[in-house]
């Protein structure tokens, strides 16, 4: 008789739900947290996602589910990199295999996909403004009992929005509790005034059990009413930081403070939310956690253990593929050539919202570090920064994530472009940018950004371009000046190219042709190339001709006159959605002129799209190869 095989996770494999968590006695909890631990481990050696940030709030995850009910408690995630463990503990550990990946489970949490997933994340910041309005959602239908905990970490209390919630929280009658996952880290190492006062706070656990008796007297002899309570607690808050020698920003809001406490420790931290679950008043509890937790090679605080693709799961080693004489990522032409020219324009300098190793402006810092800014999380200031400099003649490179850039959009249009200011928005990750999902893809930019006024819009077709963009924006008064590219590689393995100025709203003919014309902006139209010269070969006798437009504002009037003479119909392709992008503004000047020419728009459907790898998703969105050939053909 064979002996039975034991599961390699004989306590994870019994919770199918949190509701079996919460059955298992206080003790055992640290089992379940090194179970869960070396389960993520080992699920992303193998299917990659966002790693480091996950490991680190093992022991929080499993604590929130012990000590609330949840999903009818409430638990909000900011970011959503930290959720993986939430995810297999709320009943898709099975399908966990399949996070990230073409119709698998969703790369953040989402109401979509799980009744436990409170609130959509993906971007930073949003989560205590969202706890809020949750809590009195509850209170408005008379849930009394329906607790809401909002969890922001990974630098997410930089962005602005954090303490637009945090006003509104301490001004609004609510009992939400914010738990502040204080790691240092977002994916670059947080910096920044609020990173040096989340070090320094102190609470001591005898002042407020005092504080609370006092209290309780104080109500009980009918002297505390509610404007007396937020006299009491200014005066104590004053009394407190008198006594620490330090000022703490939360209870100076009124809003009641616990730690800073280990966030490794779950069985203290059950003990600390059991505590303070049902306290009145909005609350945060500050607990220290590491990042990468548990797992030695990421514990350092690398940033490439933020999502570092494939591993060995035994000894850390990085699972590398062969990129040798691959062409270059467009980040990296982007770092390099802003060293480069920065080294020829001491004007230029760098900024960043907290995504130097991202968007490769860690190249400059290292060189430069007096010339390039990390300012956190925080897009809205990095343009408003950026224009503050430009308005006394620096000329800032300001390079954001083509979706982050969205929180952008105000200060972009009031702070820049209103002014006309020589500004250098260098949008990275535009377009699809696969198994990181809606919340990521930079779909929205071309068309939300052709509206603005002052503002020219630029995206180069490969890295050659790319370069000559860069010198072409930091030329004298070039106003606002906007270029966007996508993720990943580019066509050119000889990149280093020397640069010339491009002139502004000037495209180019690739090819000739008289049947049909193709207009692409940006990388796309190298995938466009290769679908024309496989159409025409397929077809003989359909002549296609090509242009890479390079600026969708201005648009070359020069092409357009061109194309709407010569040809019966005009393609227009996109990697960006079809509303309000490139086809639009063809269609618009057609129809302005008078031009008689039946228009094919590809591009994003009206529609988020899911997440997957960049080829499947450019197949469902029929901006590949074959999906080109189709409509060249129609």
């Amino acid at each position: 008789m064979t002996e039975k095989k034991q599961p390699e996770y004989p306590l994870l494999e019994r919770i199918k739900l949190p509701a079996y968590l919460r059955q298992l006695p206080l003790e055992q909890l640290p089992e379940v947290c090194r179970e869960l631990r070396q389960d993520i481990i080992n699920e992303l050696s193998d299917n990659p996602g966002h790693f480091a940030s996950s490991l680190g709030v093992v022991e929080l995850t499993v604590a929130l589910h012990y000590v609330y009910n949840t999903p009818y408690d409430r638990i909000v995630w900011d970011v959503g990199h930290q959720a993986y463990g939430h995810k297999i503990l709320t009943g898709r550990r099975e399908a966990f295999r399949t996070n990230r990946r073409l119709g698998g489970l969703k790369p953040f949490p989402s109401p979509e996909e799980s009744e436990y997933d409170a609130f959509t994340a993906g971007h930073a910041s949003n989560s205590i403004s969202a706890a809020l309005g949750i809590a009195l959602a509850a209170k408005a239908k008379g849930e009394t009992d329906r607790h809401v905990v909002a969890v922001i970490g990974d630098g997410a209390m930089s962005g602005g929005l954090a303490f637009e919630g945090l006003n509104n929280a301490a001004n609004t009658p609510n009992d939400v509790l914010i738990i502040l996952n204080d790691n240092n880290m977002s994916i670059d190492r947080s910096v920044g005034g609020m990173k040096n006062l989340l070090h320094l706070l102190q609470t001591n656990p005898t002042y407020n059990r005092l504080r609370y008796k006092a209290s309780r007297q104080l109500l009980s002899w009918g002297w505390m009413s509610e404007e007396r309570k937020k006299s009491f607690l200014r005066f104590n808050n004053s009394l407190k930081s008198f006594l620490n020698h330090q000022q703490n920003v939360f209870e100076g809001m009124d809003i009641r403070y616990f730690g800073p406490t280990d966030g490794h420790d779950v069985i203290d931290l059950v003990k600390t939310l059991r505590v303070i679950k049902d306290m009145h008043g909005p609350k945060l509890l500050h607990i220290h956690t590491v990042k990468g937790k548990g797992f030695e090679p990421a514990e350092h605080g690398d940033a490439i253990w933020h999502a570092p693709g494939k591993f060995d799961p035994r000894t850390g080693e990085l699972i590398k593929t062969d990129d040798s004489g691959l062409p270059p990522k467009f980040q990296d032409v982007f770092g390099h050539t802003l060293l480069e020219l920065a080294r020829a324009n001491d004007r230029i300098v760098g900024v960043t919202p907290a995504m130097p190793t991202g968007c490769s402006m860690n190249i400059m810092m290292e060189a430069m570090p007096q010339r390039a800014y990390d300012v956190g999380i925080a897009e809205g200031h990095a343009v408003t920064f950026s224009a503050g400099m430009a308005k006394d003649g620096l000329l800032p490179f300001c390079n954001i994530y083509s979706s982050f850039a969205q929180r952008a959009y105000d200060n972009l249009i009031h702070d820049v472009c209103i002014s006309r200011l020589n500004v250098v928005l260098c949008l990275d990750r535009a377009g699809l940018v696969g198994e990181d999902g809606p919340t990521h893809h930079g779909a929205f930019d071309l068309a939300y950004l052709r509206p603005i006024p002052n503002l020219t819009i630029a995206s180069p077709m490969d890295e050659h371009e790319l370069r000559h963009l860069m010198y072409t924006a930091q030329l004298p008064d070039r106003g606002p000046f906007v270029i966007r590219y996508p993720r990943g590689r580019g066509s050119q393995p000889d990149w280093e190219c020397p640069m010339h100025e491009v002139p502004i709203g000037r495209g180019r003919r690739l090819k000739e042709g008289t049947d049909v014309a193709v207009l692409t902006i940006g990388p796309i139209g190298v995938t466009a190339a290769a679908a024309i010269r496989e159409a025409e070969a397929e077809n003989p006798g359909l002549s296609i001709a090509h242009y890479d437009m390079r600026f969708l504002k201005p648009l070359d009037e020069r092409i357009l006159t061109e194309v709407a003479s010569r040809c019966r119909r005009v393609v227009t392709i996109e990697d960006g959605v079809r509303t309000g992008g490139l086809g639009s503004a063809v269609l618009e000047w057609l129809s302005d002129h008078g031009a008689a020419v039946a228009v094919t728009r590809l591009g994003l459907p009206d529609r988020f799209v899911e997440h997957g790898s960049v080829a499947e998703l450019h197949h469902i969105c029929g901006i590949d190869r074959e999906g080109i050939k189709r409509a060249l053909k129609a």
